[in-house]
C-alpha cells in the first residue's frame, strides 16, 4: 500500500488526509492520483466505494492556487445527493488551503446559488441539468476551466444526460485535463471518451462487488403478504447499526418507512417524491444515527455514500443484477463486513438464479428467524446495552432515587421485565397495511411476440437476431423491435403483441436513455416498472394486513 506522503503533495493537502482519518491510499488512489498529479487525462475504472472521489479530489486541490478567483476546476455527477457528497469531501480536502467550492443542483433555489457564486468558487460540482441551466443564464462561465471531472459517468449517460454532457465539454477550453471516472465501460462511456479525452491512461481496479468478499450474502424465501413480519423479525434478531432497505417503487418506500415508525423503529424513507429540503434532512438523520434505518428506492440511493451501513435489505428484488450489485455495495466498505439479506417471493426465484450467475456468486438461503428467537436476539441486545450503561455510573446515578422507591413496592425482577419491555419498544398491536407488489419476472422468461417463440426477432431472411425484431419482424422479448436495431433504443413496437407494453426501449421515437421511457422515479433515471404476469392483478385498493 502506498502512503500519501510518497505522492509528493504539500503539507496542507497532507494534513487535511491525515484529519480525515486517511492513512494509506486505496488501490484506485494510489494507480490514479501520480497520473492526475502529472497532468494527464486519465479513464479511472472504479466501483463506488473504492475512494475514487479523494483519487480525483487530492490532485484537483493540490494544483489550484489559492488566489484564484475563476472557475478553474469543474466536476459532474449524475445525483445531486453524489454532487453533495463530492462537495463535502472537496471542502475537506481542500480547507487547509482556503479554498472554495461549490455544489450546484437540481431541487435547490437557482437564486440561492448564483448569490453563492458571487464568492468566485475555484470549484464546482453540479449535475449537467442545473449546471447547464446556469451556463444558460451566464451565471456560470466555463472559459477558465482547467480540469473536468466526469464522476460516474455510466450512470449519468444511463440516465440520458449524454447531450447535456456534451453540450457542457464543448464550452469548456480543449487545453484542460479530462478525468472520467465510470464504474463500466460500455460503448457510449467508449465513444465519449474517444470524443473528449487526449490520450487518456487507462486506471482499471477490479470490482470487489461482483465477488463481495466481505459481504454475506442471504435470501429468504417468503410470501409477499410475509415480507413485512419477516423484515421485522430480522431487525429484531440481528439489530443492524446502519441498514439500508430497498423498495422497488417510491409508494413501496412512503408505505415501509412509514410501517417501521409506526412499529416503533428508528427509520425514514427516501424517494423521488420528497423535496430537496426533505432529502437533506432525511439523510442528515441517517448520518448522524438520529435513524438506523433508511428505507430507499434504487434511484434515490444512487450516490449514496455512507460509512458504517452493516445491513443492506432488499424487501424488493431488484430488476437487474448490475441493481443488486450496487445496492449490496452500500455495505461491506473500508474493509469492514458487511450482511445482505433478499427476501424472494416463489414466483421470483428464477430471477434470484439469473442474478447469482451473472454475479457470479452463490446467494445463501436461509430460513427467517421465528418470533421468540426474534424476541430472545432483541432481549439479549437490549441486555448487553444496560450492562454497558451500568458500567458509566455517572450516567445511572440520577435515576437511582427513583429506582430505589419502585423496589420498596414492586419484585426486582418484574420491575427490570417492565424496563425492558418499555426499552424494547414493542407495537405489534399497530395495525399495517402495505400494498403488494406483482413479482420481479426473470429476464429469461418468454414474452407474447408474435411470430417467433422465446428471446428472439425474425427479419425478411429468417435469422434471429436477440433483443430486438428485424425488418419484417414480429417483436422480439424485452427489446424494442425496429429496423434490425438490437439495442435498447427500439422502434415501433416492443416486446409484446401491439406494442402495449415497452420493456427496455421500444416505442415510438427514440429513448434519450438505454432504459426507454416510462414513469421515472426521480425525473430522470430507470423506469418504475411493474412486470405484469397472468392472473390476477393487485389494486391499489388491495391491502396487506398483518
Amino acid at each position: 500500500m502506498s502512503t500519501f506522503a510518497e505522492f509528493g503533495l504539500e503539507s496542507d493537502v497532507l494534513q487535511a488526509i491525515s484529519e480525515m482519518g486517511f492513512e494509506e491510499a486505496t488501490p484506485i488512489q494510489a494507480k490514479a492520483i501520480p497520473v492526475a498529479i502529472a497532468g494527464k487525462d486519465m479513464i479511472g475504472q472504479a466501483q463506488t466505494g473504492t475512494g475514487k472521489t479523494a483519487a480525483f479530489g487530492i490532485p484537483l486541490i493540490s494544483k489550484i492556487a489559492q488566489k484564484e478567483d475563476r472557475i478553474v476546476a469543474l466536476i459532474m455527477a449524475p445525483t445531486r445527493e453524489l454532487a453533495i457528497q463530492v462537495s463535502e469531501e472537496i471542502e475537506k480536502l481542500g480547507r487547509f488551503k482556503g479554498l472554495r467550492s461549490l455544489a450546484i443542483y437540481g431541487g435547490q433555489d437557482i437564486s440561492r446559488q448564483i448569490r453563492s457564486l458571487k464568492r468566485k468558487p475555484q470549484i464546482i460540482i453540479g449535475t449537467p441539468g442545473r449546471l447547464l441551466d446556469h451556463i444558460n443564464r451566464k451565471t456560470i462561465r466555463l472559459d477558465d476551466v482547467q480540469t473536468v471531472v466526469l464522476d460516474e459517468a455510466d450512470e449519468m449517460l444511463d440516465m440520458g444526460f449524454m447531450e447535456d454532457i456534451q453540450s457542457i465539454l464543448r464550452l469548456v477550453p480543449e487545453e484542460r485535463q479530462t478525468l472520467l471516472f465510470s464504474a463500466t465501460m460500455p460503448a457510449n462511456i467508449q465513444k465519449l471518451a474517444q470524443q473528449f479525452l487526449r490520450e487518456p491512461e487507462h486506471v482499471k481496479v477490479e470490482s470487489k462487488l461482483l465477488s463481495a468478499p466481505l459481504i454475506q450474502q442471504y435470501y429468504v424465501e417468503i410470501q409477499e403478504r410475509m415480507k413485512f413480519d419477516g423484515l421485522t423479525r430480522l431487525l429484531d434478531m440481528e439489530p443492524p447499526e446502519l441498514a439500508i432497505i430497498f423498495g422497488r417503487t417510491k409508494r413501496r418506500v412512503a408505505e415501509l418507512s412509514e410501517a417501521l415508525m409506526k412499529r416503533g423503529y428508528a427509520a425514514d424513507g427516501l424517494h423521488g417524491d420528497l423535496s430537496q429540503n426533505q432529502r437533506d434532512t432525511v439523510m442528515r438523520k441517517f448520518r448522524d444515527g438520529s435513524i438506523d434505518i433508511l428505507v430507499a428506492t434504487d434511484v434515490a440511493a444512487r450516490g449514496l455514500d455512507v460509512s458504517g451501513v452493516t445491513h443492506v435489505i432488499n424487501f424488493d428484488l431488484p430488476q437487474d443484477p448490475e441493481s443488486y450489485v450496487h445496492r449490496i455495495g452500500r455495505t461491506g466498505r473500508a474493509g469492514k463486513e458487511g450482511t445482505s439479506w433478499s427476501f424472494v417471493t416463489y414466483r421470483e426465484t428464477d430471477h434470484l438464479h439469473f442474478i447469482e450467475r451473472v454475479t457470479r456468486h452463490r446467494i445463501s438461503k436461509k430460513v427467517l428467524p421465528t418470533i421468540s428467537e426474534a424476541m430472545e436476539g432483541k432481549q439479549k441486545i437490549l441486555a448487553e446495552r444496560i450492562m454497558d450503561t451500568i458500567r458509566t455510573e455517572e450516567e445511572v446515578n440520577p435515576f437511582k432515587w427513583v429506582a430505589s422507591q419502585l423496589l420498596e413496592q414492586y419484585d426486582s425482577v418484574e420491575l427490570l421485565a417492565a424496563a425492558m419491555k418499555l426499552l424494547t419498544g414493542d407495537k405489534k398491536d399497530v395495525n399495517i397495511e402495505l400494498t403488494p407488489e406483482d413479482p420481479i419476472r426473470s429476464k429469461k422468461r418468454k414474452f407474447e411476440g408474435g411470430g417467433n417463440r422465446g428471446g428472439y426477432g425474425s427479419n425478411n431472411s429468417g435469422q434471429r437476431r436477440p433483443y430486438g425484431s428485424g425488418q419484417g419482424g414480429s417483436g422480439g422479448s424485452w427489446r424494442g423491435g425496429g429496423q434490425g436495431r438490437s439495442d435498447s433504443r427500439g422502434g415501433s413496437s416492443g416486446g409484446y403483441n401491439g406494442g402495449q407494453r415497452r420493456p427496455y426501449g421500444g416505442g415510438q421515437g427514440q429513448s434519450r436513455s438505454s432504459y426507454g421511457e416510462g414513469n421515472r422515479d426521480a425525473g430522470r433515471g430507470r423506469p418504475e416498472r411493474r412486470d405484469d404476469y397472468r392472473g390476477s392483478r393487485s389494486s391499489s385498493e388491495d391491502f396487506v394486513k398483518i
